[in-house]
């Protein structure tokens, strides 16, 4: 019987000699972005956003989705009128991705590098630092990315003559469970 063979029956017949994987699902999320004008600020926020987590061999790939139309900032005129400045019906949903050593649990700050896809392009962001914090079964995760328009090539929108910002921080809110 060769080694291969002889392994694979070994792992059917002894489960637990088998590596540990673990998989990780976001239970619930607030996002909110901020954008300031001379004017007035605002913000958006959005609870629909979806992830998912996989650790295997001591890294853990997360995944966060959410679809740029679920923003909400109070006003439904400002709502369109920001998927259009972000292209949002070209590209509907904005996706964060990391990896972690599954080790980085144990820590009460996380230092994460992001890839975030927005409005048609991708940027790196790096070392963003997050609070995390377990509270029995549940990991909260919270923090700011930030984000500016430049970063995505949108043009900053402008009210009476007078332009947003270049600054639109996301504070991040997470409850994420192992599964």
């Amino acid at each position: 019987m060769d080694k291969t063979l002889l392994l694979s029956f070994l792992l059917l017949m002894f489960p637990g000699l088998a590596p540990t994987d673990s998989q990780w699902v976001l239970e619930e999320s607030t996002l909110t972005y901020h954008v300031s004008h001379p004017l007035h600020q605002t913000d958006g926020v959005t609870h629909a956003a979806k992830g998912k987590g996989v650790c295997h061999a001591g890294q853990c790939d997360f995944l966060i989705a959410v679809p740029v139309k679920s923003f909400d900032s109070g006003d439904s005129n400002r709502d369109l009128h920001m998927i259009q400045v972000v292209r949002g019906g070209q590209f509907p949903m904005i996706a964060v991705r990391t990896r972690l050593p599954e080790d980085a649990s144990s820590s009460a700050i996380l230092l994460a590098d992001l890839e975030v896809q927005f409005a048609g392009q991708t940027v790196q962001y790096k070392q963003i630092a997050f609070q995390h914090v377990v509270k029995g079964a549940d990991t909260l995760i919270t923090g700011t990315i930030p984000l500016t328009l430049t970063d995505f090539k949108i043009d900053p929108p402008s009210l009476l003559a007078l332009p947003v910002k270049n600054e639109i921080p996301v504070r991040v809110e997470m409850k994420w469970r192992e599964m």
